[in-house]
């Protein structure tokens, strides 16, 4: 799945050839080269965003002002009903909700997991029986209409064709996925291309305007996308491609030829590294010690988490006024299942560059702060993890060397060196030497989590095992893709 770029110029669209002469796409070809960086559609779906046309036409991308207004009467006609929320009391925050029955599930909907409730409601995006009429503003400013405007997606992306689609939401749905856009499957395949590898084939996945970067391989972004569109949109499909390609399985260690060649991985010559998402963090804590639950589907659930922050944030009424941290199994579910207060989003999440879910987020930041190793030192599932991993290996009675090296391999997925081993056995000694001491106490350190505590194994080798366990945790490779 590797591709060379045989020119500098992007092949997005709908022709895919190059001229002879340098590799160099026609002028009619690049109009359609768009976009922009912060409309929630448009940039989720097809990697570009129209809002800064606005008030003005596009600075850099082929949108006219009319472009902004016709694809937002899509959304204009919406019903709306004024103030619908009560602070004193949670319900959905939509007049018209609708139920999902057991009947729809079992035969529309049978990828839905539902094992918290018997009844299922969404909320939905109703259209007005009569249409509301949409104008073009004057600059932007709401109370200066000038000239009315239908329904009609970006000319400059596709032409919408109003006698195949409705000029309504779904209409628009079938536009975006007509097998002659040329954008919905790319930016699609690219997002999740970005998932797997840590950079997109185009790297501003949120971007694929004239301010974007050009892909690095064009023709392979062509055959994901087409390939994809061919087969029905299968995702399952397309994620078992991208990790069973030559390219995905190749080793991660370089050489120093290939860091001269190609610091940043952009012609693929090596396996993917990059630190895992906040979610998988947690997820590799908890799967690491036999803790994480894999049961699929269900409410969302709150882990530990430092006392006060939702008071300090909150009005102080209302069912999310104070956190109620949940027990059991909803302590170990995996990360995507963890509740997210908008105002205040789960601290150790946060601090791994996890979205508040505020606004449309393409492609997260990637941080590097000491706060991040603080977390991994004192945040309570590691510590938890490292006290249940220690019991459970202890359980085994083998000697020291067995032991801490079970434990190395189950978190970073390798086997020590000789080295890294000696520097294991060094630092568990001297904790050891400090418990059997009394200099520090087994009993307090074991006592972390609520997962059940086992008592037959020796106290002061379970808490030195648990206090190296809990430093492999802090390497880097840990946490490392």
């Amino acid at each position: 799945m590797q591709t060379k770029n045989k020119s500098s110029q992007p092949v997005f669209f709908r022709n895919h050839k190059y001229t002879e002469e340098g590799g160099v796409i026609p002028e009619e070809y690049r109009i359609e080269y768009n976009l922009d960086k912060t409309k929630t559609y448009s940039r989720g779906i097809m990697g570009l965003t129209v809002e800064c046309a606005q008030c003005h036409d596009h600075k850099y991308d082929p949108f006219k002002q009319k472009d902004y207004y016709s694809l937002f009467a899509f959304f204009n006609n919406t019903k709306e009903v004024g103030f619908e929320g009560d602070i004193t009391m949670s319900k959905p925050g939509k007049m018209l909700v609708l139920e999902i029955s057991q009947a729809d599930r079992k035969k529309l909907l049978n990828f839905i997991n539902e094992p918290d409730t018997a009844t299922l409601m969404v909320s939905v995006m109703g259209e007005r029986d009569t249409l509301r009429k949409t104008f073009v503003l004057n600059r932007g400013v709401y109370d200066a209409p000038t000239y009315q405007v239908l329904p009609a997606a970006l000319p400059a992306v596709m032409p919408y064709d109003t006698v195949k689609y409705p000029r309504n939401r779904l209409g628009l749905a079938a536009w975006t996925v007509n097998k002659n856009n040329p954008l919905t499957a790319r930016v699609f395949v690219n997002q999740l291309w970005q998932e797997f590898f840590g950079r997109g084939i185009v790297k501003t996945a949120g971007d694929f305007g004239m301010q974007g970067d050009l892909p690095s391989h064009p023709e392979l972004l062509d055959w994901l996308a087409v390939d994809f569109m061919e087969h029905g949109w299968d995702i399952k499909r397309l994620v078992k491609q991208m990790v069973m390609s030559a390219t995905y399985r190749q080793s991660a260690v370089i050489t120093k030829k290939k860091l001269d060649i190609d610091p940043e991985n952009i012609y693929l010559s090596r396996g993917p590294r990059f630190r895992l998402p906040a979610e998988f963090v947690r997820d590799m804590v908890l799967s690491s010690s036999g803790l994480l639950v894999r049961t699929i589907g269900g409410a969302s659930v709150k882990p530990y988490q430092p006392k006060g922050l939702w008071e300090q944030a909150t009005s102080g009424r209302g069912a999310l006024a104070a956190y109620k941290q949940d027990h059991g199994d909803s302590l170990y579910r995996r990360g995507i299942y963890t509740f997210i207060k908008l105002t205040v989003p789960p601290p150790s999440m946060g601090i791994f560059d996890a979205s508040n879910r505020d606004q449309c987020e393409v492609k997260r930041l990637k941080t590097n702060t000491p706060l991040q190793a603080l977390v991994m030192m004192n945040d309570p599932t590691v510590l938890e993890a490292s006290r249940v991993l220690a019991q459970k290996i202890s359980e085994e009675k083998k000697d020291e060397n067995y032991d801490l090296t079970k434990g190395f391999r189950l978190i970073i997925c390798r086997t020590p060196d000789n080295n890294e081993l000696k520097i294991l056995k060094s630092y568990y000694d001297e904790e050891l030497e400090l418990f059997q001491q009394k200099k520090l106490s087994a009993d307090t350190t074991l006592k972390q989590g609520e997962y059940a505590q086992d008592n037959k194994v020796d106290a002061n080798t379970t808490a030195s095992l648990m206090k190296t366990i809990e430093m492999i945790y802090n390497m880097e490779e840990a946490i490392t893709k």
